[in-house]
């Protein structure tokens, strides 16, 4: 690669060309680019490749997405490559989608991952094209646009690929950004002194990466729109294999079919209790406290044979007929009860009543015509390739594995990866006083990341920086930068098959700036739910009242106390 001071000149040089072009074709050029990029000096110790320029022009595309509406958009693809100084064999490549120069909004998108990837590719990226942003994402120096950092994770069985793992964790993000912001900076000729918005979305994993930024690098962003994040990365993944632990300590495996009966008859005892019988658990909190899953017992339960995937996922299984049983009601309460050790103390949550038993899966043996508990493989490899430190995909068996073994792989990753994946820290001071803003959005019947979470982060951060205030005085002075929003109904990252009435909210882009740059903070987030219109924000709960037909968002002391939980089985505070 070529030398930082070597194309110094370049880049400034490109940013006055830059402001010439009046058309998409005339910027989506290699040397129209590779003039503009940005090679200034900014902190980063990293050489731009200026000969690894490529660029890709879309025009007429019809995009959509769950968080963003469908429009027709053009756009040139740019992706460039940059090595961190002093680093042998390192390449990192970002890729930016790039307006047309008359529908540029002097804006900049971050866009996130999911699961173990860094990046959803082109997911999320329209969105900011949409807004009339420059929208990027990173590889994290992982190989290519479609490796996972999982794969990057190990340079071999015992030895931890650190530079992957720290730019996974926050740092790949923060150079994405740094880089990205400069240079649509030198693109659109925006002077130091000129305004140039920025922002972040992202959901899963990426909404644990807009965490990592926020939580780090205060005025990186002015807005961020962070959804399901994945933080407590260690407790997380762990607990994906909290309900297979549960049916091997109770020796007996649901059949899927089973369990989703008990989610159905859930949904069903629970729906109304909103004020509203529309087929959607807008209250769940009400429902936790008031739920008695014992009448499920004796239910009936029909399923037809499936060739693989499904609820709860996984491989093929025949067609299973039966009724609830006692044992299968009991995995259900211990499954929402969450993780209790031997000694009583709590370890962590589960999912709110009425999300699907996903991680409380079983699989079929066709051999022996039953059901056991199956590893489900993101809490399986946690164990195996991140604690252990072995290349390899799942445990062979939860056999013999018990709660404390749980809590204390709990407690190892988070000393283990505190500084890089646990992203929980709680002090958001400098945050607040830049007068950035962030939107999270976290699904009431998540099944994967449990709604609670993002409660539980959320009143950490109250009770450290307001804690000498009252409850609602925290919750207001959290509401001048800090929002956060359940989605009654709502899976993860997006709509519930189960609860099709919820939908989603999909211009929580477009509410994060009218947020920063016209000082509209949101009272409420709009759904695409036939049902839900309005979600309301935390701690205020939906409440229907004249029949169904007047909707308001109540203060509900008891309702919220039962989303609070203190992971009293560790030593240290778990935020």
């Amino acid at each position: 690669m070529r030398p930082h001071s070597s194309v110094l000149a370049l880049g400034l040089g490109g940013a006055m060309a830059a402001a010439q072009a009046t058309s998409l074709a005339q910027l989506c050029t290699v040397d129209y680019v590779a003039a503009a990029l940005p090679v200034e000096d900014l902190g980063l110790a990293v050489t731009i490749d200026t000969s690894s320029v490529s660029v890709a022009l879309t025009t007429n595309r019809t995009v959509g997405s769950a968080w963003y509406p469908s429009a027709v958009v053009d756009y040139c693809t740019v992706t460039f490559a940059y090595s961190h100084n002093g680093i042998n064999n390192d390449t990192v490549h970002v890729s930016y989608l790039v307006p047309s120069p008359d529908k540029f909004s002097n804006r900049y998108l971050s866009t996130g991952g999911g699961g173990l990837a860094i990046n959803s590719g082109t997911q999320y990226t329209p969105s900011g094209i949409i807004v009339g942003a420059v929208a990027g994402i990173t590889d994290g120096g992982f190989g290519s646009f479609n490796t996972q950092f999982d794969a990057a994770f190990l340079l071999a069985n015992g030895t931890v690929n650190w530079q992957a793992t720290y730019m996974f964790g926050y740092q790949a993000h923060h150079e994405l950004a740094t880089l990205g912001k400069q240079f649509t900076r030198n693109l659109f000729a925006i002077p130091a002194s000129g305004k140039l918005y920025s922002y972040y979305q992202g959901c899963s994993e990426g909404g644990r990466e807009g965490w990592s930024q926020a939580q780090r690098f205060a005025s990186q962003f002015d807005g961020l729109v962070t959804g399901a994040p994945a933080m407590r990365f260690s407790h997380l993944q762990t607990n994906h294999l909290s309900g297979g632990v549960l049916e091997e300590q109770a020796g007996y495996s649901p059949p899927p079919c089973e369990l989703e009966k008990i989610r159905n008859m859930t949904i069903a005892a629970c729906d109304a209790l909103d004020g509203k019988a529309d087929g959607v658990v807008a209250r769940s909190d009400l429902c936790k406290l008031q739920l008695d899953y014992d009448k499920a017992v004796g239910a009936p339960y029909s399923c037809a044979a499936s060739s693989g995937g499904g609820f709860p996922g996984g491989s093929a299984t025949p067609a299973q007929n039966g009724t609830v049983t006692a044992k299968g009601v009991a995995i259900a309460k211990a499954f929402t009860e969450g993780l209790i050790d031997s000694k009583g103390k709590r370890v962590y949550l589960n999912p709110q009543p009425g999300s699907t038993f996903a991680d409380a899966r079983t699989a079929y043996t066709a051999a022996t015509g039953a059901w056991t508990p199956a590893p489900l493989s993101l809490g399986g490899s946690w164990i195996t390739r991140f604690l252990q430190l072995e290349d390899k995909d799942n445990l062979d068996t939860l056999a013999g594995v018990t709660v404390d073994q749980l809590r204390d792989w709990m407690a190892e990753g988070m000393h283990k990866y505190g500084d890089s994946l646990q992203t929980t820290w709680p002090v958001l001071d400098d945050f607040q006083a830049g007068g950035s803003k962030i939107l999270v959005l976290h699904g009431e019947a998540d099944s994967s990341i449990p709604a609670g979470s993002s409660v539980h982060y959320y009143e950490s951060v109250r009770q450290v920086m307001f804690g000498d205030m009252s409850y609602r005085e925290g919750t207001e002075a959290l509401d001048d930068f800090y929002r956060l929003f359940i989605v009654p109904g709502a899976e993860h990252c997006g709509s519930n098959a189960a609860q099709p009435g919820a939908g989603w909210p999909s211009t929580t882009l477009q509410t994060v700036i009218d947020w920063v740059e016209n000082g509209v903070a949101p009272a409420t987030l709009n759904t695409t739910g036939s049902s839900i219109s309005s979600v309301c924000r935390w701690p205020l709960r939906p409440v229907w009242s004249a029949g169904g037909s007047k909707f308001d968002c109540v203060f509900d002391q008891k309702s919220i106390d039962s989303w609070m939980y203190t992971f009293d089985a560790f030593k240290i505070p778990v935020y």
